[in-house]
């Protein structure tokens, strides 16, 4: 169990990234090419990012160098994510660059005394090694992250939206309540149950940063150094993209299989073109039904600067609890679609 310890002071230092990390969301993407948990959520990206990595020939890249140096597993380097990486890329990869060479010794004698490395994995603290690092990790963001930045910043900005409501609502604490189902909050703790290693962090005032991350899947994550400043990547909620689903009769004999997927796409947050993107139709159809489902009280809008954000009204909610079993079902046959083993 991994726990957070708030002051009253940490209350009021509670911080949301205002965009993705890009460092972090190449870790966990890299992650999804390990394992085949939430396959389902992300089958269209791994299909095509699979794809453009053989093309490209990244493949031999990411295989011996990226892979063994982020494993999907209960330790990996903390300067290959630095806080810096919320200003952007440039910024998060200069600070890779920038890291003692003790530290990055010392990071990586831990990575290999944990969970195992590469025999080559020590050159990294050279800094032309580094070098090297630096540019796979840009040529790979290139290649199969930054093609789906607008789905990622959509997702991310409707999470935003969602604390900003909740902030607004009902307070901090109340934040921290809803951020995940695999995160508790026990006021003045908030505890992930399912950490790997048992760690107590005690804020001291220094506060906390939350990342939500498009890749991340299920478990959250921390930095392992306790003196770097606190951070805590968590996955947001993900609906199935691939095809708008067409066989939950209840749900879609009321409302249509089209005003139906763009109710779910509402769930998590989610612009009109995120809406008619998850629906399979226009932006203006998407428009259409979204002012249907306001009106009918089981959706509400928000605009924030050029974007509106539809989310679920407690009605909307309850709607959709009531199919969630039948979601549940048809999630399962996604799950066995991408197949095969990571980058074969």
């Amino acid at each position: 169990m991994l726990r957070f310890h708030f002051t009253p002071e940490d209350l009021t230092r509670l911080t949301v990234a205002t965009g993705p990390h890009p460092l972090w969301e190449v870790a966990a993407s890299l992650h999804r090419f390990q394992t085949r948990d939430g396959r389902w959520a992300h089958a269209l990206w791994y299909r095509t990012a699979r794809s453009t990595l053989h093309r490209s020939g990244l493949d031999r890249t990411v295989m011996p160098l990226l892979l063994p140096l982020f494993p999907r597993a209960s330790y990996f380097p903390d300067f290959l994510t630095p806080t810096e990486g919320v200003d952007g890329l440039d910024a998060g990869l200069e600070s890779i660059l920038a890291t003692p060479p003790r530290r990055v010794t010392d990071e990586v004698t831990r990575l290999c005394g944990t969970v195992g490395g590469p025999a080559w994995a020590h050159r990294v603290a050279e800094r032309e090694t580094r070098g090297e690092l630096v540019h796979a990790l840009r040529a790979y963001h290139q290649a199969v992250i930054a093609p789906h930045e607008e789905d990622i910043h959509e997702r991310l900005y409707a999470e935003r939206a969602r604390h900003t409501r909740t902030l607004l609502r009902a307070g901090t604490e109340a934040v921290l309540a809803g951020l995940s189902p695999a995160i508790r909050w026990r006021h003045p703790i908030l505890e992930i149950p399912g950490y790997p290693r048992h760690r107590d962090v005690h804020l001291d005032g220094r506060g906390l940063l939350l990342i939500p991350s498009y890749f991340c899947w299920n478990a959250p994550v921390a930095l392992a150094d306790p003196d770097l400043p606190p951070v805590l990547l968590y996955p947001v909620q993900h609906i199935p993209t691939t095809v708008p689903r067409t066989t939950a009769a209840p749900l879609n004999g009321l409302l249509g299989p089209t005003r139906a997927a763009v109710l779910r796409a509402a769930a998590t947050g989610a612009t009109t073109t995120e809406a008619a993107r998850y629906a399979g139709v226009t932006p203006a159809t998407a428009s259409h039904h979204t002012t249907l489902l306001r009106d009918a009280g089981l959706i509400t809008s928000h605009r924030y600067a050029n974007t509106v954000v539809h989310t679920l009204t407690p009605l909307g909610a309850a709607l959709l609890q009531r199919n969630e079993c039948g979601e549940e079902r048809q999630r399962r046959p996604l799950e066995t679609e991408s197949g095969g083993a990571p980058l074969p």
